[in-house]
């Protein structure tokens, strides 16, 4: 697997949901479940509308059960995933087994390929530098949680490293980075 970066600028992350906007909800969806969650892009594409969703109404939390036998792990939905769920589902008629991210050919969902072939070209398309890829969802996530505060302790635990220094080379922290952390409690 080649190495791939997280997306650092904040207006490179909203130009880039405007530019998915224009094409679709799903894929808007997919880029803001990504950074907003840090999750795996193969768990994200195996989502299903009632992983997401209790009937009528969006779910504060979903449980991602790792393959390796571990405790499931559970995901936050901030306001930013609910607002493009919302979007999604009054755009969408889907029923609770259907895939979240779903191909527009068939039933299945988007494959691996067709979401870094989204989230590369938008990306491109505003001009982002550097290497992205699926994985740039996952490390834009790190970076920004690290960036407003959270422990690097949570963010080992997240991406199941061993140490701090795996988890800040992960998310593009280097050692001559200023280190002011944003403590963003918001009450």
């Amino acid at each position: 697997m080649e190495y791939v970066d997280p997306i650092k600028d904040i207006d490179q992350i909203n130009a880039i949901k405007e530019e998915l906007r224009e094409n679709s909800q799903r894929d808007v969806l997919l880029f803001v479940f990504g950074i907003n969650t840090g999750i795996r892009v193969s768990d994200l594409l195996s989502l299903k509308v009632k992983d997401v969703r209790d009937g009528e109404s969006i779910k504060e939390f979903m449980m991602i059960h790792e393959s390796d036998g571990e405790k499931p792990q559970a995901f936050y939905f901030n306001n930013s995933i609910r607002n493009e769920l919302e979007l999604y589902f009054q755009q969408q008629q889907l029923d609770g087994n259907d895939y979240l991210f779903k191909s527009k050919k068939n039933d299945l969902p988007i494959t691996r390929q067709q979401a870094y072939r989204i989230i590369n070209h938008a990306a491109k398309k505003v001009g982002v530098s550097g290497k992205i890829g699926t994985h740039t969802l996952r490390k834009t996530f790190g970076y920004h949680a690290y960036r407003k505060g959270i422990a690097i302790s949570i963010l080992m635990s997240v991406f199941n490293h061993h140490s701090p220094k795996e988890t800040l080379k992960y998310i593009g922290i280097e050692k001559d980075e200023d280190s002011f952390i944003r403590v963003d409690v918001n009450l």
